[in-house]
């Protein structure tokens, strides 16, 4: 198995940076919230290992199992609906023993799955039929989560499978249609969610983008966004302090509730100040490029798609999450990746590391564009 390994070409830059962001993480959440940082403590190295074995199992192999990936991303999705455990309105939880949250393994399913159907298809990608075939098969489980509900995963999701489309050669002229149609319609939609009574999207969703648009007028339900600003801005250069004690601190005062999952950029911001915020998005940053720096040098296309896959996870998904906890966005809910507390979200992201550390073992030698 081992024969087109090229050990020397192993990621160690990359390694050590998502480990230095997930110790990052553990000091920041042992700060919000103390009795969840041993747990994720656990979580990183419950994630090493796996991601230790994920890098030694060829990924050609891996991508054999392709349809059983996406019968089983439908399956769990399913069983959060029929089965799952409701959490503030939100059904998106199964107790297997543990809290284990299926959308957030679905996302690096799904990047297996289309890293293969898009590889297949790779020639044609453009042809009608091909393209129907790819929105059906998209749509099925951006539909279930969407029905837990979990709007934010789904539009994270739906990103990852539009750029891995783009990557494989999706026509120009396809994706400047979705935009000149997608634009003007969020315009459109933000326009009528901003009028009182409005039925397009639920009422949470709907309270959640005013609270966001107005937030004077909503002060009950953008509390927790304008604290965040407020506990980064305090922070200043240098912050307060991990586990300080300051009678001045939004976190100390509980005024941002969960501060260890969704909001954890903004105890960083605090605490850490400017400096450890930047550092924050430096090394997010670094590793989404020394992602694509792999997909670069991808044996295959397949191999390509993967790490395109999960550099868009965890670029994007960490883009939206900073931009919700500094007001950019409205509040949506999405973990930031190797940061925030939680199991399921922290140990699928090693996963996919793994088989993006493994692409680059078969990696050739390529000095050409990126793609």
């Amino acid at each position: 198995m081992f024969h087109n390994y090229k050990f020397k070409n192993l990621d160690i830059k990359l390694i050590l940076a998502v480990i230095a962001l997930t110790i990052v993480g553990i000091f920041v959440i042992g700060s919000a919230n103390e009795s969840n940082q041993q747990k994720q403590i656990i979580g990183m190295i419950l994630g090493v290992i796996v991601m230790s074995g994920m890098t030694l199992i060829d990924y050609d192999f891996i991508l054999h199992f392709h349809w059983v990936y996406y019968g089983l991303v439908i399956a769990l999705l399913l069983a959060v609906l029929i089965f799952g455990d409701d959490a503030g309105g939100a059904t998106r939880w199964i107790e297997v023993g543990v809290r284990f949250q299926p959308s957030e393994l679905g996302k690096i399913l799904l990047i297996l799955f289309f890293a293969w159907f898009l590889m297949l298809h790779e020639e044609d990608i453009n042809k009608p039929k091909v393209l129907a075939l790819t929105m059906v098969l998209s749509a099925i489980p951006l539909i279930l989560i969407e029905k837990e509900p979990d709007l934010s995963t789904t539009i994270v999701t739906m990103m990852i499978i539009c750029v891995m489309m783009f990557v494989v050669g999706l026509s120009y002229k396809f994706v400047g249609i979705v935009l000149g149609v997608t634009i003007p319609s969020i315009l459109i939609l933000l326009a009528l969610i901003s009028r009182e009574g409005q039925t397009i999207l639920k009422e949470y969703q709907g309270i959640r983008i005013l609270a966001w648009l107005k937030p004077d007028k909503y002060p009950q339900n953008s509390y927790q966004q304008q604290n965040s600003i407020m506990a980064i801005g305090s922070g200043q250069l240098l912050g307060k302090g991990l586990g300080n004690d300051a009678f001045d601190s939004v976190k100390n005062g509980n005024y941002i509730s969960e501060p260890h999952t969704d909001f954890i950029f903004a105890v960083a911001g605090e605490e850490l100040g400017f400096v450890g915020s930047a550092l924050v998005i430096l090394l997010i940053f670094f590793i989404t490029i020394e992602i694509l720096m792999i997909a670069k040098k991808a044996k295959d296309v397949s191999g390509k798609l993967i790490c395109v896959g999960m550099a868009t996870l965890i670029g994007f998904q960490s883009f939206v999450n900073i931009c919700v906890v500094t007001g950019l966005m409205p509040n949506t809910g999405l973990p930031l990746p190797f940061v925030s507390y939680g199991l399921t979200s922290l140990v699928t992201v090693y996963f996919g590391i793994g088989i993006v550390l493994n692409v680059g073992l078969q990696s050739k030698n390529n000095n050409g564009r990126l793609f």
